[in-house]
């Protein structure tokens, strides 16, 4: 029996190694631990049977789930690695956990020597990524869409045993929103909000329900403009066109590790004079990296720490 089972590891190994089309039609290779008590958990409209309870569990491309895993201080067996490191944000869980290959790139061996019962894999795998990771262990794709954040830190609670946890952090929330909201909606009644990455030298926008989008316009209340209306996924928008959208507040997030060819772009972009023309820059109402500059910005962490943040700050101290 132990040779037999040595002998599907072995295999399972080079098949995925070489990526080729036997390993995609090839029966699954479940390398996970045998279990008695299972459950039956809904996601996304799929059902998936997994453990009743496990923290054996790899979260691969999924930076959301690993921002989930800070709200529950959970600690997966192995995780995204971002330039083949941790970042610093997921220092709290971060501590002998097995890198499993950067967010787009990951790595079948280390995920298959760790043998997981469930792969926390991501909606923005290709298929047949998802498929690859699913002949590992159970595979369950992570939303990135900012309106699922509940159900994706239920989920990771579901499968942790951590559902009081969850529960308590989502009510605590939404008692902070109430309040926030009651001072800032009013703040930003007929004025234009917007939030903005700065990517590779450039400013990127995102739909209405990616990024800070949902905390601003949904919770907090602020209106959409048109401009982000209109925006489908990520969108690169040159200065001048940002510009004409002329914001009242603007929220910025830079990154030097997503700007490695041009690290002084936050700089050069803030001395630039259409910049300075810009009605939040001449009235203060600029906020850099208000909370860590790789927080996703649609996930439960991201919320709350923008929220938490965000109260801290004149726009909500002031009268």
């Amino acid at each position: 029996m132990k040779k037999r089972m040595m002998g599907l590891v072995l295999a399972g190994v080079m098949a995925l190694s070489i990526g080729s089309a036997a390993s995609v039609n090839a029966a699954p290779v479940n390398v996970a631990k045998a279990t008695t008590a299972t459950q039956k958990i809904t996601y996304k409209g799929k059902v998936y049977t997994v453990p009743a309870k496990t923290d054996n569990i790899v979260i691969a491309g999924a930076l959301e789930a690993m921002e989930d895993a800070l709200v529950l201080n959970f600690k997966p067996k192995g995780m995204i690695t971002v330039g083949g490191k941790f970042p610093s944000l997921f220092s709290k869980i971060s501590t002998g956990v097995k890198g499993i290959g950067e967010k787009t790139e990951p790595d079948f061996e280390a995920i298959l020597k760790l043998k997981p019962d469930v792969i926390l894999g991501t909606t923005k795998f290709p298929a047949e990524t998802t498929e690859k990771l699913s002949k590992i262990a159970t595979t369950i794709p992570v939303s990135h869409i900012a309106t699922d954040w509940m159900d994706n830190l239920k989920l990771l609670a579901k499968l942790t045993g951590k559902e009081k946890e969850s529960t308590a952090a989502i009510v605590k929330y939404q008692n902070e929103l109430k309040v926030a909201k009651a001072k800032l909606a009013p703040k930003f009644k007929d004025k234009t909000v917007v939030a903005v990455r700065i990517r590779s030298g450039s400013l990127f926008l995102y739909p209405k329900d990616v990024f800070f989008n949902r905390s601003i316009y949904a919770d907090l209340g602020a209106s959409v403009p048109k401009e982000i209306q209109s925006v489908k996924a990520q969108q690169n928008i040159s200065l001048e066109a940002f510009a004409a959208i002329n914001p009242d507040y603007l929220f910025v997030q830079f990154s030097a590790d997503e700007n490695k060819d041009n690290p002084k772009a936050l700089e050069d972009l803030q001395k630039n004079a259409i910049w300075k023309s810009l009605k939040a820059v001449k009235s203060g109402n600029v906020y850099v990296n208000l909370v860590d500059p790789l927080a996703q910005g649609g996930t439960a962490f991201s919320k709350f720490s923008f929220l938490e943040a965000l109260m801290k700050t004149k726009l909500y101290t002031a009268k």
